[in-house]
């Protein structure tokens, strides 16, 4: 009927077919390499000091020593609008570590006297120590937006030459220098013990400073040999500061504690780490190393040390119904928040036991405490360690209380808790767990069919997205991890924003050694840009994935639109991998967040080292009137003073100015306006009536004439 055909077309209309969408594409941002520092320079065809530091006209390479080529604890920094965003965000996330780490900081410049400019020039590189010029340069360019990167600038920019420039360094490392390119010999001299510190250090074949095996090669064999072969492979990493990296850049800014760290505690030591047991209640948490029904080892050595290995556990198998066990951290005073806990549990009672995570705050009208309840643990027992975070914002002193409570069900076991770590920083949004790693290792092959998925997540704004894992790296870039950033199809896409703006979406592959602030973690970051476009259509990157994605299922047969994916091929080679706390438990961990940062989009005014420069006061004042002398383009210059309603100007601020001098004078001269303009109108007056009086005398008429 006629009903039926208007009523399709308006269907029709409003809700057309889904058309068939493209096949899902992967854009490697790193072109299928894993290039280092000196690579992206040389391809730039940059010829700087060492391959990435620039030396000015009257710095030398031995210029280092001395404190005038420190900065201060807390350095001003600008973020130049060049930048990438990718890069910007971080940057912000480079300057976390240095908080974690170490007592540096970082703050917007507020026009102090020495800042250092942060801009996308050509290539990675950075001056070595405050130079003491003002506006201090240190390019982030195109490939450089690596975490360890990051970290490796500024650590020239503190004062740290390379690692393998030591004077002590041919103990360690052999050059090969018939295997260097032309002319870049001079990279691979020496500093000597007079005029360079490593600040009484051991030689650090992990140093996140360290060449490569193939730094400046003519061809395919390697320019620096370790004289122990073991760390052939280990040189060169950009993952994370080294525990020796940290030592002298602590050393050399006399650092005694951290700046975000709060407290770590593995157990080890009877002490518990200042740990109490409470009186508020009727059981207690115990000291162990096994339990019978799990677990058999601690989280910290997994069993691998005799005579150590120590976890804390509250008993759910003994006792009476509800009793509970309070373990309560030493009192701990927070400077900024938020704060984020973090610990490994075992759950071997039954699925009616609790675990209360609790805060027990102190203030002047309560001096026994408050509890919050900030966590609430519960579901079946597991037979294995899980990784919980758990963000707290606390703002007066504290304690962390964990309470553990049986329930009515019958228990083999009960909770245990180990590698506790607390810090002033934000916790992860998502966290992967992939169990059975090394069997995936084992037996997944390179390529597509070796390709895992995480589960779905949201952000904060409401994105879906998913990750994918090439275990066994792809067929181009086999026995590395691959990883990719995905949207997809997710229940908010039609109040979303799209194409995806400015969201930025790290991945971090968790080194799980228990302290922290000695973990050395493997991370990229994806940004999407929403004006990026596919490379084989016009379509938008990062849009809709129901419009650029392809259909993929969910393992319980859930259909959904997974978007293209953006990410590397050369996220961490499998010998790194195993060179550290990556897989434990035959577990690994990928930390996940995706947070907006479109706000840096325009971040500080463009500051230029030639035009804009931080007065120095001069030596002689002589300016009058309490006036300031301020010297510029090496000449005094005065900035005089001013109120509300008055000023001093002139040369040496000599004459004063007020408002009821600029008005005195204003009226003076609309009077002098007045007076003269009333003379004009009279005289003219006068002169056409004697013009035209004889005229009018003889009769005649008067006319206007145009």
């Amino acid at each position: 009927s006629c009903v039926s055909f208007c009523a399709l077309l308006i269907i029709s209309f409003f809700f057309p077919p889904p058309q068939p969408a493209p096949e899902t594409t992967e854009i490697d941002v790193d072109g299928g390499m894993d290039p280092d520092i000196f690579d992206i320079n040389e391809a730039l065809g940059l010829d700087l000091f060492e391959g990435d530091i620039k030396l000015n006209g009257m710095q030398d390479r031995n210029s280092i020593i001395g404190d005038s080529y420190r900065w201060p604890h807390v350095i001003p920094y600008v973020l130049e609008d060049s930048l990438e965003m990718n890069a910007k965000g971080l940057i912000l996330k480079a300057f976390e570590q240095y908080r974690l780490k170490s007592c540096i900081d970082f703050k917007p410049w507020e026009g102090e006297k020495n800042y250092i400019s942060v801009f996308k020039g050509s290539g990675c590189w950075s001056s070595v120590g405050n130079q003491q010029t003002g506006l201090q340069q240190l390019s982030i360019g195109a490939n450089c937006d690596r975490i360890g990167t990051i970290q490796h600038e500024f650590l020239h920019a503190l004062g740290f030459w390379h690692e393998q420039s030591r004077s002590d360094r041919d103990d360690y490392v052999s050059i090969v220098w018939d295997r260097i390119q032309d002319g870049k010999g001079h990279n691979f001299e020496k500093h000597s013990d007079a005029t360079s510190d490593f600040l009484n250090v051991p030689y650090d074949y992990t140093s996140v400073m360290h060449y490569s095996q193939n730094a400046f090669r003519n061809g395919t064999l390697p320019t620096i040999l370790t004289n122990i072969p073991d760390f052939m492979d280990v040189i060169g990493q950009r993952m994370d500061f080294s525990d020796y990296d940290l030592q002298k850049l602590n050393r050399l800014y006399n650092c005694s504690s951290s700046l975000t760290f709060m407290e770590t505690c593995s157990f080890e030591l009877e002490s518990i780490c200042g740990m109490i047991q409470s009186s508020d209640d009727n059981s207690d948490w115990q000291r162990l190393s096994h339990v019978p029904a799990g677990p058999s080892t601690d989280y910290t050595t997994m069993g691998e040390c005799k005579d150590s290995g120590y976890f804390m556990h509250f008993n759910t198998s003994a006792g009476e119904m509800w009793s509970t066990a309070m373990l309560e951290s030493r009192i701990l005073y927070p400077k900024r928040r938020p704060q984020c806990l973090q610990f490994y549990l075992y759950h071997s009672g039954h699925e009616d036991d609790r675990l209360y995570v609790w805060i027990r705050k102190y203030s002047a009208t309560r001096p026994n405490g408050t509890l919050r309840l900030v966590k609430e643990i519960k579901g079946s027992p597991a037979a294995h360690w899980q990784l919980y975070h758990i963000t707290l914002k606390v703002t007066e002193k504290f304690r962390v209380v964990f309470e553990g409570m049986k329930g009515s069900g019958s228990s083999n076991g009960g909770f245990s808790i180990d590698d506790i770590n607390l810090s002033e920083t934000q916790c992860p949004h998502h966290v992967w767990h992939i169990r059975n790693f090394k069997h995936l290792l084992d037996t997944s092959p390179a390529g597509e069919a070796g390709k895992i998925y995480s589960p779905p997540f949201y952000s904060s704004k409401g994105y879906a997205f998913q990750i994918g894992l090439y275990v066994n790296g792809t067929t181009d870039n086999p026995l590395n991890l691959a990883v990719f950033w995905h949207l997809i199809s997710g229940a908010n896409d039609n109040k979303l924003q799209w194409p995806c703006p400015w969201q930025q979406g790290t991945m971090v592959l968790l080194d799980q050694h228990p302290d922290i602030r000695q973990r050395m973690s493997n991370q990229r970051s994806i940004t999407t840009d929403p004006h990026k476009l596919s490379d084989s259509s016009s379509n938008y990157f990062w849009d809709r994935p129901d419009k650029v994605g392809s259909v993929a299922t969910f393992p319980n047969g859930t259909k959904f639109m997974r978007g293209p994916g953006s990410g590397t091929n050369a996220f961490l080679s499998h010998q790194r991998l195993r060179s550290r706390n990556f897989i434990k438990d035959d577990s690994v961990y990928m930390l996940l967040t995706m947070e907006d940062i479109s706000h840096l989009l325009s971040t500080q005014p463009s500051v230029s080292p030639t035009k804009i420069e931080v007065p120095d006061i001069c030596p002689e004042n002589p300016c009058e009137n309490d006036g300031v002398c301020v010297v510029v383009d090496r000449a005094p210059v005065c900035r005089c003073p001013a109120g509300d309603d008055w000023w001093y100007m002139g040369e040496r601020c000599e004459r004063k100015g007020s408002t009821q001098e600029n008005t005195v004078i204003a009226v003076s001269s609309t009077m002098a306006v007045f007076v003269v303009m009333l003379i004009v109108t009279v005289t003219t007056a006068v002169c056409l009536k004697k013009k035209y009086r004889p005229k009018k005398e003889h009769g005649e008429s008067l006319s206007l004439e145009e």
